[in-house]
């Protein structure tokens, strides 16, 4: 991943191949070589739809290494609408290949505060990972820069890049039955916070006291975190596991 320069905008990520695959009748899925450039594309593909340069496309949904875009609309010159889809497409898709992409914006929006106590059940087990007292957790994490690379897993729930290679974890070698809303947990390069009670397999360092937040049907839009969205983790009060729930189980899935 390119380290970031003085401003706190990384450099743009090196010319890598970039795979365009067709994935149903009205979509393209854009594979990259790595989270960066995803997000990379993913910025580019926003910023071109608001300047009117790209073509209809009704949804943009980046993940970890890909970018889908789906609901491309109809070409014209086909005898069918089959044809004039398919040749939309390919023209499409051929434009996308030969992008020059440039490194995502890192300036000026203000970051989602997030809320957390650190006192999860595995911030030992993180700190030694890390090779750090357990109370540096909360400091090494509260400070990083994190940013939304995609949502998955769960309504509201994103994945966020940011910290640096060196306190990247794996994922638990038993993933729990149960892990309460508002858990802060992390694996691989990853850090997220959990929406809504689920089993899971990531280390749980913290609690969001109000999860409530990330995610409200009646709000527009209805996620607190969307692609993109810088996001900064306050470490608040000690306290126990959120209100009215109950502590993660660590029983093993399926026992």
């Amino acid at each position: 991943m390119s380290a970031p320069d003085a401003g706190g905008v990384r450099d743009t990520p090196a010319p890598a191949p970039v795979r365009v695959l067709p994935a149903g009748p009205h979509a393209l899925l854009v594979e990259l070589a790595d989270g960066e450039h995803a997000e990379a594309f993913h910025a580019e593909l926003l910023r071109r739809r608001e300047r009117g340069e790209l073509p209809a496309v009704r949804e943009i949904v980046p993940a970890a290494c890909t970018v889908l875009l789906d609901g491309i609309l109809e070409g014209t010159g086909g005898r069918t609408p089959g044809e004039r889809a398919s040749g939309a497409r390919e023209r499409f898709a051929r434009d996308l290949a030969s992008w020059r992409v440039e490194a995502p914006q890192r300036e000026g929006s203000e970051p989602v505060e997030i809320p957390v106590v650190y006192d999860g059940p595995d911030l030992d087990e993180v700190a030694a990972l890390w090779g750090v007292p357990a109370g540096e957790v909360a400091a090494l994490h509260s400070r990083t820069a994190f940013r939304v690379a995609f949502c998955g897993f769960a309504p509201g729930f994103g994945y966020l890049t940011g910290l640096p290679e060196r306190l990247h974890v794996p994922r638990r070698t038993t993933p729990r039955t149960r892990v309460p809303a508002g858990a802060v947990a992390l694996a691989g390069p990853y850090t997220g916070v959990y929406p809504r009670p689920s089993p899971g397999g990531w280390h749980i360092v913290g609690w969001m006291p109000d999860p409530g937040a990330l995610w409200d049907p009646a709000r527009e839009p209805a996620a607190l975190l969307a692609p993109g969205t810088p996001v900064r983790f306050v470490a608040v009060g000690a306290g126990d596991s959120p209100a009215g729930d109950s502590p993660a189980d660590d029983s093993p899935v399926g026992a």
